[in-house]
């Protein structure tokens, strides 16, 4: 019983780490516009995502542009499209594939490959959870050499992005919920032994003997001699 909801709780985990990865995928806060130096007070801000560019300005527009050019792009973002893309698969497959293994589910109960289908599920969250943290902790990475680059000029340089924070939340969740689900699939279920109730055997009575009639003592009653064809008549 406490296999089963760990075992649920990781398909939870897993599935908010993949509802979070999807928003880290679509949503363009990756980069953001760094404001230090001459940009402390601008009027216009900048943000750069995996699809598209948007810019945000200080009257309350918001522009968006997707990237137009897939070639054109730089190759650590073609990168990070394909690994995020990849994520998002991982995990719907990993979904599907833990509801069939779960032990609180009627698919395939009874049956020895359950325990091995859930595994295969734990081992997909995990792995949809690890390429999402690859391009997100990538992307991170070169956001902050840039910063601290003091050879670029301010208004290149940009900070950590929104969306980078919910991958390496949605990421970790991911593998966590994989990590427990694997975990709970390898665990030998404990069937507990049947109750068999001890047969009580009746107590024997000790019988008591009837005492022998001594025949020489039997006085013939008035109905058993009636019964024998004597009659009172004829002994007067």
């Amino acid at each position: 019983m406490a296999s089963m909801a760990l075992q649920l709780l990781g398909f939870s985990v897993a599935l908010i780490g993949f509802i979070g990865t999807v928003v880290a995928t679509v949503l363009p806060h990756w980069w953001r516009t760094a404001h230090v130096g001459t940009n402390i007070i601008t009027a216009v801000a900048y943000m750069k995502g995996l699809w598209m560019e948007c810019v945000w300005h200080s009257t309350g527009i918001y522009q968006c542009q997707v990237h137009q050019s897939q070639l054109a792009l730089p190759r650590d973002l073609q990168v990070a499209r394909a690994m995020m893309v990849a994520s998002c698969v991982l995990s719907v497959l990993a979904s599907v594939v833990s509801v069939f293994g779960m032990k609180c589910t009627q698919c395939a109960k009874g049956s020895s490959s359950k325990r091995v289908i859930a595994a295969f599920g734990g081992v997909f969250s995990a792995l949809a959870g690890l390429m999402c943290l690859i391009p997100v902790a990538w992307s991170t990475n070169d956001v902050v050499q840039d910063f601290y680059n003091p050879g670029l000029p301010y208004g290149m340089k940009y900070e950590i992005g929104q969306a980078l924070y919910i991958g390496f939340i949605s990421g970790g969740l991911s593998v966590i919920g994989g990590i427990m689900i694997l975990s709970t699939s390898c665990q030998k279920d404990s069937t507990p032994l049947p109750y068999t109730p001890q047969r009580r055997y009746p107590r024997k009575t000790p019988t008591s003997r009837s005492q022998p009639v001594n025949k020489s003592n039997h006085v013939p009653s008035w109905s058993s001699a009636s019964h024998h064809g004597y009659h009172l008549n004829d002994f007067v």
